[in-house]
């Protein structure tokens, strides 16, 4: 063994038994894989003897900090009752002792702490649905203050809603819209051809495109396009201090903020979703031609008799109230942002979250009430 490495030695002294310290305990010399492993055993064969035996750092050639880390650390982080040392060494290990700290004691299990997470979650829940529900109330109370006063309606902004969330989301809509008509035509004449059953592809996309997949295609496809355009779009405004200065020059909120949105997706989203469902009833044609045979002539005649009009109210009506939803929990997360960056993320995205969430939930809920309606 070479004189510096680092290790203790016991002698026996007439004050009793004496831990000496050898070596250079150094990181240079700590961190060799062999020597850390021995030093650590070596310490750990003391069973924490600390307060027990003297110790002596006389003989110790070179320490640093990591050495007296280890020291102190193995000591219990407390000075053991019989010591030799330098000064040098001793106020290496009275910084060491001074920047220590104690680990922290694990918290012990709680039954209780599940349901607090529980509650908590319930709670915040509860406040969210009731700052909507506020924000419904006002909405209403602006719709009526806006009947009651046409000319004072913010019209312009309602017409840069309708542009923005409308007319520029009519490529996009068109070719995912298109896209899936294909997938979903390719798929069905699969198992459809099994049967023999050709014509009937005509019923099928007919009734899944018209009455479901158009509205909730394009509801989604806006909620994520425009529901966190709004969430952003008023977020910004709150951590650029807008909101406050508009409550300071007395501009409501909820008339110039939230009811031109709530306005121009009501009027959008059944547009956008009859255009969505054209496009997917077009790619579903071609498919089908392609696919088993059905001429474009006999789709687009036989699609009225397979398709009642109702199915297209009642998918009219959807869109409307997936439009009011969007805009109401766009304009909900938009108003609950905190000044800061961090925050505009996060509600962004709880704001396109939850409105795909609830669009899909208020979809199954309709065609629960409404399962004998155009079928």
């Amino acid at each position: 063994m070479e004189p510096s490495t680092p290790r203790i030695e016991a002698q026996d002294t007439e004050q009793g038994p004496v831990l000496r310290v050898l070596g250079a305990w150094t990181a240079a010399d700590l961190t060799a894989r062999p020597v850390w492993e021995a030093l650590n055993a070596q310490l750990d064969s003391l069973n924490g003897g600390a307060a027990a035996v003297g110790w002596s750092l006389l003989q110790l050639e070179k320490l640093d900090y990591l050495g007296a880390q280890l020291l102190w650390n193995h000591w219990g982080r407390e000075w053991p009752g019989q010591i030799e040392l330098k000064d040098q060494q001793r106020d290496m290990l009275d910084t060491v002792a001074k920047f220590s700290v104690n680990p922290v004691a694990r918290p012990k299990s709680d039954w209780t702490a599940p349901l607090l997470v529980l509650g908590g979650r319930v709670l915040n829940f509860v406040a969210q649905l009731k700052s909507l529900m506020q924000l419904i109330g006002q909405l209403l109370l602006d719709l009526i203050r806006l009947a009651r006063r046409p000319p004072q309606g913010p019209w312009r902004d309602l017409s840069g809603h309708l542009y923005h969330i409308g007319a520029t989301a009519l490529p996009i809509t068109a070719l995912v819209g298109f896209l899936i008509g294909v997938v979903l035509a390719y798929l069905i004449s699969q198992q459809l051809r099994q049967f023999g059953a050709d014509a009937f592809i005509v019923n099928i996309l007919g009734i899944s495109l018209i009455r479901e997949l158009g509205p909730v295609l394009a509801a989604i496809l806006i909620a994520g396009r425009s529901g966190s355009a709004i969430t952003a779009q008023i977020g910004v405004m709150r951590v650029t201090e807008e909101l406050d200065a508009m409550r300071v020059m007395g501009i409501a909120k909820g008339f110039r903020l939230v009811m031109p949105r709530a306005l121009a997706l009501a009027v959008v989203m059944p547009l956008i979703s009859v255009w969505t469902t054209l496009a997917a009833l077009l790619g579903g044609m071609l498919a089908s031609n392609v696919a088993m045979g059905v001429t474009p002539s006999f789709f687009i005649n036989a699609l009225p008799a397979a398709v009642e009009v109702a199915n297209l109210s009642l998918a009219t009506v959807k869109s409307v109230v997936f439009g009011l939803l969007i805009a109401l929990i766009g304009c909900h997360y938009g108003l609950r942002v905190k000044p800061n960056t961090e925050s505009l993320g996060q509600g962004t995205t709880a704001s396109v979250v939850t409105s795909i969430t609830v669009v899909i939930l208020v979809d199954a809920l309709f065609a629960v009430l409404f399962k004998n309606v155009g079928i």
